[in-house]
C-alpha cells in the first residue's frame, strides 16, 4: 500500500470524471447518495445521543458509497444493498475512525471557541436571529474553524477506504490519509477551488440567471442540479481514492 503523488492538473479533473461515472448509472449511484446523507441526518435527529452514532457509522455507511462508485466502474452489477456493504468489511477500525473523527471534530469546535469568545458555537446552537440590532461577525471564528479542522479532514478522507479495503487499523489507517493528502496538496488544492466553482457558484449564478427570466425553470434547476452534482461530488471522492490508492493493489489483496 502506497500512495502516489499526482500532479495538480489531475485536482481539475477528479470532478468532471465523477460525473463520467454517475452517467454510467445514474440511478443507483444517486439512491447511495441521497440513502446515505437521508441516514445520517435520521440518526442525527435521534435526541441525545444521535449525532454520536451517526458519526460512529459515518465512515461504514460511505465506504458504502465508495464500493458503489467501484462496482460501476469495474461493469460489475449491483444494487441497493451495495450501500451497506461497509458492514461486511473490517466494522471494528471504521466506527473507530468514526469516534476519532469525533472527537477531533469537537476538538475543533472548543478551540474555535476559545479564539472567539464562542460566538460560532452560539451561532450553531441558536441560529441568527434576524430581527437583532447587531449581527455578529463570524468571518475569523469560520477562517479558524477552517484551519484546525483541515488536518482532521485530511486524517479521515482517505481512511474508510484503507480500513475496508486493506484491512488497516484505524490509527494507521488515518495516519497514511493524512500523508497521502499533504502529498498530494496540489491536486486537493486545484479540487477544492472546482467544487468551489462548480458546486457552488455556477449553479447560483445559472439559477439567478434563470431565475430572472423564468421562474419556474429556476425551481426546476434547484431540484435537477442536487440530483445531479451531489452524487458526481461522491464519485470523484472514488475518483481521487483509485488515483492515489490504485485500485490494483486491493484487487490483489482481496486474492490473497
Amino acid at each position: 500500500m502506497q500512495a502516489r503523488q499526482l500532479p495538480l492538473q489531475r485536482g481539475w479533473a477528479w470532478l468532471r470524471e465523477g460525473f463520467l461515472l454517475w452517467r454510467r448509472n445514474p440511478a443507483l449511484l444517486t439512491f447511495a447518495s441521497f440513502a446515505y446523507l437521508l441516514i445520517l441526518v435520521l440518526l442525527s435527529s435521534v435526541p441525545v445521543l444521535g449525532q454520536a452514532i451517526a458519526s460512529l457509522l459515518m465512515p461504514v455507511l460511505s465506504l458504502g458509497v465508495l464500493n458503489t462508485c467501484r462496482a460501476i466502474d469495474e461493469g460489475r452489477k449491483g444494487g441497493p444493498d451495495l450501500l451497506f456493504s461497509g458492514f461486511k468489511s473490517n466494522v471494528p477500525a471504521l466506527v473507530t475512525i468514526g469516534g476519532i473523527y469525533l472527537v477531533g471534530s469537537v476538538l475543533v469546535i472548543l478551540l474555535t471557541s476559545a479564539t472567539d469568545g464562542g460566538t460560532l458555537i452560539g451561532l450553531m446552537r441558536e441560529g441568527i436571529d434576524p430581527e437583532a440590532e447587531e449581527v455578529p461577525s463570524i468571518g475569523f471564528s469560520v477562517l479558524v474553524a477552517l484551519i484546525l479542522s483541515t488536518p482532521v479532514i485530511m486524517a479521515y478522507w482517505f481512511a474508510p477506504i484503507l480500513a475496508g479495503w486493506w484491512n488497516v487499523s484505524a490509527p494507521k489507517a488515518m495516519f497514511f490519509s493524512f500523508y497521502a493528502c499533504l502529498q498530494n496538496w496540489r491536486p486537493f488544492l486545484a479540487y477544492g477551488l472546482s467544487l468551489m466553482v462548480v458546486g457552488g457558484i455556477l449553479p447560483g449564478v445559472l439559477i439567478g440567471t434563470v431565475g430572472a427570466v423564468i421562474p419556474l425553470l429556476s425551481t426546476l434547476l434547484l431540484l435537477i442540479i442536487p440530483l445531479v452534482l451531489i452524487p458526481s461530488i461522491f464519485a470523484s471522492f472514488y475518483i481521487n481514492a483509485r488515483e492515489v490508492f490504485a485500485t490494483v493493489q486491493v484487487d490483489e489483496q482481496i486474492r490473497d
